[in-house]
């Protein structure tokens, strides 16, 4: 056998590439290491929440070809049937094969009507290329758990699942029944499955009121957590079309009866124009008891606004007004959001219109809003419509029994923070709810940073100390709400 020399730069990089390999190696090894320590340092409990987390993480819920609701409900229910729920207890149904929605009741003793508790399982679509990792990946980087719904609202609908599961697997027994409604297009698409539930199972979901993880605020700021948020109530969200036709014609001959002039008037004045201030229950109550944790002359605004010197709270709420949040929370606000117009570059319009959302308050109503459209628009031209589903819902009065056993919890685990009722500017399926005539709060449980709110958007991640504090807290709320 002939003897082959290698030249000395094959040996020097064939060492090298042996070199990386073994650090490569020791690299992930220390990985595993100390991800297998991380596990094990984790309670059972959290260990269990953590796999129902990852699971659904990874289940594409988007309102999409590749996206599927129904698996994530078949497989969330496949885990309470293994848990010993019984399959009569355990409801899969929805108007589309992919749009399925999971209803769950752990049995009590008969005490009461049941408390309702909802989540939706859809998420809003995530494109690989915008993110820095697999938005359909479940990643624990630098303290966050990473990926699509993991702050809206996957963490709420495995705390729910979580601790559903374990309260049975106690033995625990409410007073009254308990129900877990997960749902579909919440965030989109046509099979809203809170909607859905409401006018076709009612006898499923039928309760004295509901708790939505899908509101409120458990608010942080600047690593300081800073009260627990209340969802009482929501703006009804509606569209209006503005529509202006006109005879057109030539170009070349133009004419001051312009249609897309007409619209774009009216515009300019709705541009200029604001909805009278209107305080409600929540809103009143929110000014109140937040304006101690606000800068002193944000406080004071607060206190202003709420008062009862007309002039001083008129102040308050022009500089109050210049933060869209705030300005949000004061007044139904209504806004131009798309145009359309013409139909030739060579042509005169014979139509323009435009779509105006409006966020009412849950105390304005649908014909007010209208009328004072048609006012500020001051052309009888514009034709204003109503677009699409409009179907205000009322807001729920603030209940004694939740908020006491919110301020004992706070008391317990977060040293006293202040329960905060709040209106949210959003929409979620907490407005089906209160069509139905069940009553609706939302209680997040988890905390997130006002500074740092990525729902929706690109590396959605929450904090995984949050989460499994999250976990805790929801243990024993749902303990109280059931001993009642």
């Amino acid at each position: 056998m002939r003897a082959v020399f290698l030249p000395p730069e094959f040996i020097i990089q064939r060492t090298m590439i042996k070199r990386f390999l073994a650090l490569a190696c020791g690299v992930a090894l220390l990985c595993g290491v100390a991800f297998a320590q991380s596990q094990a340092a984790l309670s059972p409990e959290h260990r269990f929440a953590r796999d129902i987390f990852k699971q659904l993480i990874e289940i594409n819920t988007t309102d999409t070809p590749s996206g599927n609701v129904t698996a994530a409900a078949e497989a969330m229910a496949e885990r309470f049937r293994a848990a010993g729920f019984s399959a009569e207890d355990i409801h899969v149904d929805g108007p589309k094969p992919n749009k399925k929605n999971l209803v769950v009741r752990l049995h009590g003793r008969g005490a009461g009507k049941p408390v309702l508790f909802i989540a939706h399982l859809d998420v809003v679509e995530a494109l690989r290329q915008d993110w820095s990792m697999d938005p359909f990946k479940f990643n624990e980087v630098d303290g966050f758990f990473y990926g699509r719904g993991t702050s809206d609202i996957k963490q709420g609908d495995t705390i729910l699942i979580a601790n559903f599961i374990r309260l049975k697997k106690d033995g625990w027994v409410p007073a009254r029944d308990l129900i877990l409604a997960l749902t579909a297009d919440e965030e989109g698409g046509d099979s809203n499955g809170a909607q859905w539930l409401a006018d076709n199972h009612h006898d499923w979901i039928d309760a004295e009121y509901c708790i939505n993880t899908d509101a409120g605020d458990f608010e942080t700021k600047k690593g300081k957590r800073m009260l627990l948020g209340m969802q009482t109530s929501e703006k009804n969200y509606v569209d209006f079309r503005l529509e202006v036709k006109s005879n057109g014609g030539h170009s070349s001959r133009p004419v001051k009866d312009n249609a897309i002039y007409h619209l774009s008037q009216g515009l300019a004045r709705l541009a200029e124009f604001d909805f009278p201030v209107s305080l409600n229950e929540t809103t009143r109550g929110y000014f109140e008891r937040t304006a101690a944790l606000e800068s002193p002359a944000t406080g004071a605004d607060f206190r202003a606004v709420t008062g009862s010197d007309h002039a001083k709270a008129e102040e308050a709420a022009k500089r109050l007004s210049q933060s869209a949040f705030f300005n949000a929370l004061l007044r139904t606000t209504c806004v131009a959001t798309r145009l359309e117009g013409g139909h030739a570059n060579n042509a005169l319009p014979q139509t323009a219109a435009a779509n105006v959302n409006c966020r009412m308050l849950p105390q304005d109503s649908l014909q007010n809003v209208q009328n004072t459209l048609k006012r500020v628009l001051a052309d009888d031209r514009i034709v204003v419509s109503v677009s699409g589903e409009a179907i205000p819902a009322p807001a729920s009065a603030i209940n004694p029994l939740i908020v006491s056993k919110l301020q004992a919890l706070s008391a317990k685990l977060y040293g006293g923070l202040p329960i905060v009722p709040v209106m949210d500017t959003g929409a979620s399926d907490g407005k089906y709810l209160r069509i139905a005539g069940i009553p609706t709060y939302g209680v997040p449980g988890v905390f997130e940073d006002v500074d740092d709110v990525r729902a929706h958007g690109k590396d959605e991640r929450i904090g995984v100390k949050d989460f499994y504090d999250g976990v805790d807290f929801y243990y024993d709320f749902i303990k109280s709400l059931g001993a009642q």
